[in-house]
C-alpha cells in the first residue's frame, strides 16, 4: 500500500499510526497538499489528505473511513472495543478530535488574511470549537491511562494526534496550562514507536491559498 500524507496533518498521522501500531507495510508520500505540484487530485477529488492507495491502484480517502477500513481488513490488533457502547465512545472522541482540527486549521487559514479582511465573528466561532470541544475531550479522558477502555485503541490515537497538533498549530491556545492531566497522558502517548516515528512537522507551501 502507499500513503499520502502531510507531515503536519494529524489526520494523516492518525493512519500512519495505526498502520504501525497493525504492522502494515506502507511506502510514505509526502506532499503539501495546498501546491501545484501536489498529485493529491488524481486519487482523492476533494483535494485532501491522507489517501490510501491500495495494491489495485484503488484509492480510499479520509482518515475515519481509511481507519475503518484498516480495521476491517485487518482486524488485529483491535483499535476498536468490542461492545457497541465502547465502539461509540472511541468515536465520539474521534469526532471530537477532527472537530477540533478542522476549526484549527480554520482559524490558521484565516489568520493568513490580512488584517483587514479577516471575519472576527469567524474566528470567534471557530476558537469556541476549540475551547469548547477540547474541554470535553478532556473530561472524556480524564485521568485514565487509556481514553476508552482499558487498552490502547482508537480513542488515543486520535486524541494524541490532536494534543501535539496542539502543540505545532495553535501553540498560544496554552492547553498544557489549562489540562496539567491531559500533559502526562500526551507525553506517555508520543513514547510509543508508533508515535515517536510519526512526529508531525510543519511544512512550507509555495502557493498562495488565501
Amino acid at each position: 500500500m502507499k500513503l499520502l500524507s502531510a507531515t503536519p496533518s494529524p489526520y494523516a498521522r492518525k493512519v500512519r499510526i495505526a498502520l504501525i501500531e497493525k504492522g502494515l507495510p506502507f511506502d510514505l508520500v509526502t506532499e503539501v497538499p495546498w501546491d501545484a505540484s501536489t498529485s493529491t487530485p488524481r486519487y482523492n477529488p476533494l483535494e485532501k489528505l491522507p489517501v490510501l492507495i491500495l495494491d489495485d491502484g484503488t484509492s480510499i480517502y479520509e482518515s475515519s473511513l481509511i481507519l475503518q477500513y484498516l480495521e476491517l481488513t485487518h482486524p488485529r490488533p483491535r483499535l476498536l472495543p468490542t461492545g457497541v457502547g465502547g465502539i461509540i465512545a472511541a468515536r465520539r472522541v474521534e469526532v471530537l478530535c477532527d472537530g477540533i482540527c478542522d476549526a484549527i486549521i480554520l482559524l490558521f487559514w484565516e489568520l493568513k488574511r490580512p488584517e483587514a479582511f479577516r471575519s472576527h465573528p469567524w474566528l470567534a466561532r471557530q476558537r469556541r470549537k476549540v475551547d469548547g470541544g477540547l474541554n470535553e475531550v478532556a473530561r472524556l479522558v480524564g485521568t485514565r491511562e487509556w481514553a476508552v477502555g482499558n487498552a490502547f485503541g482508537l480513542a488515543d490515537i486520535a486524541a494524541g494526534t490532536l494534543l501535539r497538533f496542539l502543540d505545532i498549530r495553535f501553540p498560544e491556545l496554552g492547553w498544557r496550562e489549562k489540562y496539567p492531566h491531559l500533559v502526562g497522558y500526551s507525553d506517555r502517548m508520543e513514547t510509543r514507536p508508533s508515535f515517536r516515528q510519526t512526529t508531525p512537522r510543519a511544512q512550507h507551501f509555495s502557493d498562495p491559498v488565501v
